[in-house]
């Protein structure tokens, strides 16, 4: 893999969708992509649907969802589509003929039902279909880049004839995100024509952006495998962020280039048949028209004269000992994949552990054998949540009872529904809420706590079905048993797992607000993978670690002060490294 992602090199299409995990730099190479476009003599529209978006920050200028043209690149005109508040107002078309005719716990449930993030998908894609089905934008430019693609599961939704129903008004299996088609109206030809679009190669190029990362490269290989599955097939992979040799005498920079070697030698399979790019790592923040131009060609030095705003960068240790002392019986770690959460709550099981507390440490991670990571003994036990197994439990249990009264248009709604992020996680949140059922007399640090959408999702369908007298997915005991013992904030810690940069961060901020609208405490953060922390001698890391202290400032903000500092690291973290962690 030595292509760069050099555009005079690449014929692409009209439509251009870039689609990746947060934070892998989908925005940036987005925004470089159409700049160099423009730079070319092109006429570009360039339009973001990312909740996470910093495109305001890229361009340094304020913008909109009608379009902005861009003084440094004449023909470039740029749109930042809202997608919350697309989904808020999307939401509201829905709920509002209801209102009124409904009881109260009835309506409490539809909201729930379109609160989480297929519902904001689904708003996003309402939004940008304008865009790709106009006829008048097709003639005025010669290309249209979106900053985010939708999910092989939103448009599966989409083509499903009950999607087009009152089905999702009328019935709930009381488990996921079923609901969130309600609001599509009149609008299935556009849905259709922008679908169609979407797989037409001749006009489309999907561009998967990933790093020579497992967790990124996994990421990309199942978006790649769920968009071909629906004929979106031209597809092309970016890999950014790679470091090119390692010529610095130095263990860190020599650690990250061995790292991400042994990343791309072990490719997923599905993806080394993709025609591939890469994107060397730079040293400076994508931010300003001279950095978006320069990522795309060479590194700049930058001067960056960002200071820390505080003086107080804990470690680990400083977490495990308030954990101690406050006696948390129920500790989550939480956050995006590919931050760290399995090897922390490793961590903070090893730390209470020595200080004489009995634990359990659950995961739902396939990838973290535990047991190679940490052992059993010393007053540690594990356990390994099977997400496929209690997955594949829970849907036949909700199609066994919707098959009693439903046809199969409608089944096939429910199927396709079941394949929800919010799903999986209900499924698996049962089996965490057995776990701790049973740990009563021992600290409980579970990988991957939920969110805040589904504890309220669960918390509203209890509620809609004692109102009806009807589930289609019932709520064990140990749930409802969990549900207020989370939301005590005496007894459980949500501890929140970043990295220090924009996308991340962001992404954990709208984990901490789902938390907030369920009622559940949120004391702690911790920023893993930092550079800023290391002894590197390498100048061009020590550039690229003065960029993480922004974003350090602001997760001190958030946290009020509260938040702990992990060095990167080249090695597996396991064993004495687990307590050098600690240290």
């Amino acid at each position: 893999m030595n292509k760069l992602f050099n555009l005079e090199d690449i014929n692409l299409t009209k439509y251009i969708f870039f689609t990746g995990k947060g934070g892998v730099g989908k925005t940036s190479t987005a925004c470089a992509t159409a700049v160099t476009l423009a730079d070319q003599g092109k006429n570009v529209l360039l339009i973001s649907t990312d909740p996470a978006s910093n495109l305001q920050d890229v361009f340094g200028i304020e913008l909109n969802n009608k379009g902005t043209s861009i003084k440094e690149v004449p023909t470039l005109v740029v749109v930042n589509l809202n997608p919350e508040e697309a989904a808020k107002e999307y939401r509201e078309s829905v709920l509002e003929p209801y209102r009124c005719k409904l009881p109260k716990s009835v309506i409490d449930n539809m909201e729930e039902q379109l609160s989480g993030s297929c519902t904001v998908e689904i708003a996003a894609f309402n939004e940008f279909s304008n865009f790709i089905t106009d006829e008048n934008l097709k003639k005025k430019y010669d290309n249209i880049i979106f900053d985010t693609a939708p999910t092989g599961h939103t448009l599966r939704m989409l083509q499903l004839p009950s999607a087009w129903s009152n089905f999702i008004s009328e019935s709930t299996h009381g488990a996921s995100c079923l609901g969130q088609l309600a609001g599509l109206g009149d609008k299935k030809e556009m849905y259709k024509k922008a679908v169609e679009t979407l797989s037409d190669a001749e006009i489309t190029t999907l561009i998967l952006i990933s790093r020579p990362e497992y967790s990124p490269l996994k990421e990309s290989e199942r978006a790649s495998l769920e968009l071909k599955d629906i004929g979106i097939s031209n597809q092309i992979l970016v890999i950014n962020g790679v470091i090119e040799e390692s010529l610095e005498n130095d263990e860190i920079s020599n650690g990250l280039y061995e790292k991400q070697n042994e990343a791309l030698k072990n490719i997923p399979e599905n993806l080394r048949n993709i025609e591939t790019y890469k994107i060397p790592l730079r040293s400076y923040n994508v931010t300003g028209i001279n950095n978006v131009r320069m990522l795309l060609k060479k590194d700049i030095k930058e001067d960056n004269d960002n200071k820390l705003n505080t003086e107080d960068l804990k470690g680990i240790k400083n977490l495990i000992d308030d954990l101690y002392f406050n006696k948390k019986k129920v500790i989550f770690t939480m956050g995006k994949g590919g931050v760290g959460k399995t090897t922390l709550a490793a961590t903070i099981a090893l730390g209470l552990s020595e200080k004489g507390v009995k634990v359990h440490l659950a995961t739902t991670d396939p990838a973290a054998h535990l047991k190679f990571v940490i052992s059993e003994g010393n007053n540690i036990t594990l356990s390994k949540i099977d997400e496929k197994k209690e997955l594949q439990k829970y849907k036949e249990e909700v199609l066994k009872k919707a098959r009693e009264t439903m046809g199969e248009e409608d089944i096939a709604y429910i199927e396709e529904d079941l394949r929800s992020p919010c799903t999986q996680e209900i499924a698996v949140f049962r089996a965490f809420a057995d776990i701790v059922d049973k740990a009563k007399n021992e600290v409980v640090v579970i990988d991957t706590a939920p969110t805040g959408h589904t504890l309220l999702l669960l918390d509203s369908t209890q509620s809609y079905n004692k109102e009806i007298k009807r589930s289609e997915g019932d709520i064990p005991e140990s749930v409802l048993r969990l549900l207020p013992r989370l939301k005590n904030e005496k007894e459980t810690e949500v501890v929140i797992v970043t990295l220090p940069e924009a996308t991340p961060v962001y992404e954990a901020m709208r984990l901490q607000d789902d938390l907030k609208r369920a009622g559940i405490n949120n004391k702690w953060w911790v920023i893993n993978s930092s550079l800023f922390i290391t002894d590197t001698k390498s100048d061009f890391l020590k550039t690229k670690a003065k960029s993480e202290i922004q974003w350090i400032n602001k997760v001190n903000e958030i946290s009020s002060g509260n938040f702990a500092v992990v060095a990167w690291n080249s090695g597996e973290i396991k064993g004495d490294n687990l307590r050098n962690l600690i240290k």
